[in-house]
């Protein structure tokens, strides 16, 4: 745990005493889940960075100590492994946690007969698995505090099948999903709820679901139009592109597939041209 004192010098933020002490940010090392991670401890709420690469968390917890007088701590964790889970939940059970950021995902691109089994599992356990165990368990510790704050990452693919990324807007869609039933669950109960639906991000998600992202948004765009609307909205679909793509949700469900079908044509075509080039170069 890194641990400085507060700047003398910082105002208080309303999120301290609606949400704080403590803040826990899955997926806190990079993209999104940074961005939230740098939203918070700004507002002065101590920091629980939770990710798969400690050394960067390390350092990303002394940067936020440094710069904002917060307290952090960071846990090096995979989702994919219940054990994991468990642990995070042991490592904060004395913590007064009273806000949840789980943006933690991961993604792939292409046909689902093509990928992995195993790949698609792992995305089932870190999306919607953990999503689940996350919230249950921090749900219970804000509604036994009466005040706290939930956040979850949806998509603008949850609200309707999306070939090529089948799989991954299913996920999708079931966070989407049961960040509307919570809402109205725990709002009674002191704690809100939000779904955040953006449309593509620049970050290390679409490295690793090999799809090419051209008129994305940053990451820092998605954090701060979702915590602003968190305690005000069901769902936030930040920036003007998500905004363009919500007004297809209007149109019927077979007509968003298609054009969904086209969305993600366009940002998985590199991957085409790459068999293309493999088979030519076996030809010659």
């Amino acid at each position: 745990m890194n641990i400085k004192n507060p700047h003398t010098d910082k105002q208080h933020h309303p999120w301290q005493e609606k949400y704080g002490p403590w803040a826990l940010v899955t997926g806190a090392s990079d993209g999104i889940g940074r961005e939230f991670a740098r939203r918070l401890g700004r507002a002065g709420l101590n920091l629980v960075l939770v990710a798969r690469r400690t050394g960067v968390l390390d350092r990303l917890a002394g940067e936020f100590s440094e710069k904002y007088g917060v307290l952090t701590k960071s846990i090096g964790a995979d989702l994919t492994q219940d054990e994991d889970v468990d642990r995070v939940l042991k490592e904060t059970a004395d913590m007064d946690i009273g806000l949840l950021v789980a943006s933690a995902d991961f993604g792939t691109s292409g046909p689902l007969l093509d990928a992995p089994l195993e790949e698609e599992i792992e995305m089932l356990d870190v999306n919607c698995r953990s999503v689940l165990i996350l919230s249950h368990r921090y749900g219970r510790r804000f509604a036994k505090r009466k005040r706290g704050g939930i956040v979850l990452m949806s998509s603008i693919v949850a609200f309707q099948g999306v070939p090529r990324a089948a799989n991954y807007a299913a996920t999708k869609a079931y966070v989407q999903t049961l960040a509307e039933g919570l809402r109205t669950e725990l709002t009674p109960l002191g704690v809100d709820v939000i779904a955040s639906a953006p449309g593509p991000v620049h970050s290390g998600f679409a490295l690793r679901a090999n799809m090419h992202m051209g008129m994305a948004l940053q990451p820092a765009v998605i954090a701060e139009a979702t915590l602003s609307a968190l305690g005000r909205r069901t769902t936030v679909r930040p920036g003007w592109l998500s905004k363009v793509l919500e007004m297809g949700l209007t149109l019927p469900r077979w007509a968003r597939i298609r054009i969904m079908t086209l969305v993600m044509g366009g940002m998985i075509k590199h991957q085409a041209k790459a068999v293309s080039s493999e088979i030519r170069g076996a030809d010659v």
